[in-house]
């Protein structure tokens, strides 16, 4: 009853805050960055962290989730508060890092910090080298998240499905909703958008996925699962990251060259795009059900996984060169 009860309450919040914004003419105007043709309305992350901070208490007053992982996934919530702010009023650069660096060491001290890190071949135990990893890790999350939220349903369909990924590997109420919290909104991020997500809500849900993967890493479970099921938005963002510092580009400068941007300027629609990318996840969900089932393949899988996402990054190339 709660999961119907949120995905509605989501739903019409999302209808109302795009009603406000509107009015208010809060909308994302077109620039040469953007992959939409007409002003929309933005902001409407705002319904997804509402409603999943909700949730989270309801599970909490219920015993439904560890006391460690939600005080780490509510560290969120000043998270999303700031990343509203920006969305509104476009806050320096500084206060957002600030702001980001601080969740994160919140959050991690929450989890009790980062224990060790299972590369399959070969453990990582040294408590000070495991939290920083886990403290830049957060916050590369954070930002790639915000960096792949471009076209409509891209970022909302990502976050449902690993919602649905961790509850079948993982059992959890705290995935499912997170996954009806952003179906609500998706209804209205569907292509055409109607409203777009924001800053609060790409931050937020980078910011979770990143809890998720050292929370599970904690309790047996290889943080390497989490990199492949997240794999086409990491590997996205980090090679395409990589490809601008080779050309000597300057990395604060916005672009338009992720290759979720490049399949639509070759002339792609928005839903075919992410469907494309949904078939995509099932693979890498298919690699991370076998590592979750069978440890020793974990290295395997994630080499398979690497393979999988290089071959669909030549594939863009050939269809929209990277420049």
């Amino acid at each position: 009853m709660i999961l119907i009860g949120l995905f509605f309450i989501s739903l019409f919040l999302t209808l109302g805050i795009r009603s406000v914004a509107l009015k208010k003419s809060l909308v994302a105007e077109v620039n040469e960055r953007s992959s939409h043709t007409v002003p929309t309305p933005h902001g409407g992350g705002i319904a997804i962290a509402l409603t999943w901070f909700a949730g989270l208490i309801y599970l909490f007053i219920s015993n439904g989730i560890t006391p460690s992982l939600f005080y780490a996934l509510m560290a969120g919530s000043l998270l999303s508060i700031v990343s509203y702010i920006d969305d509104l009023y476009e806050l320096s650069p500084k206060v957002r890092l600030v702001t980001q660096s601080f969740v994160s060491i919140v959050g991690l001290y929450a989890l009790g910090g980062l224990n060790k890190i299972d590369f399959g071949f070969w453990i990582l135990e040294n408590q000070l080298m495991t939290n920083v990893l886990a403290f830049f890790g957060i916050m590369w999350f954070i930002n790639l998240y915000n960096f792949l939220d471009g076209i409509d349903g891209y970022a909302g369909s990502e976050a449902i499905f690993l919602a649905i990924a961790g509850y079948i590997l993982f059992g959890g109420d705290h995935f499912l909703i997170l996954g009806v919290c952003v179906g609500g909104f998706l209804v209205w991020n569907w292509h055409k958008a109607k409203i777009f997500m924001g800053d609060v809500g790409s931050t937020l849900l980078g910011y979770t996925i990143a809890i998720f993967a050292l929370y599970y890493q904690n309790n047996g479970m290889s943080i390497f699962i989490w990199l492949i099921l997240f794999g086409i938005f990491w590997f996205d963002a980090t090679l395409t990251l990589l490809r601008r510092y080779k050309n000597g580009e300057k990395l604060s400068l916005g672009h338009r060259k992720h290759a979720y941007q490049r399949l639509v300027q070759s002339g792609m629609s928005h839903s075919t795009v992410v469907c494309l990318a949904l078939g995509v996840n099932l693979i890498l969900f298919a690699l991370g059900y076998s590592v979750q089932q069978y440890s020793q393949v974990l290295l395997p899988a994630f080499c398979v996984s690497i393979a999988l996402l290089y071959g669909v990054m030549k594939m863009v190339d050939k269809r929209k060169k990277f420049a």
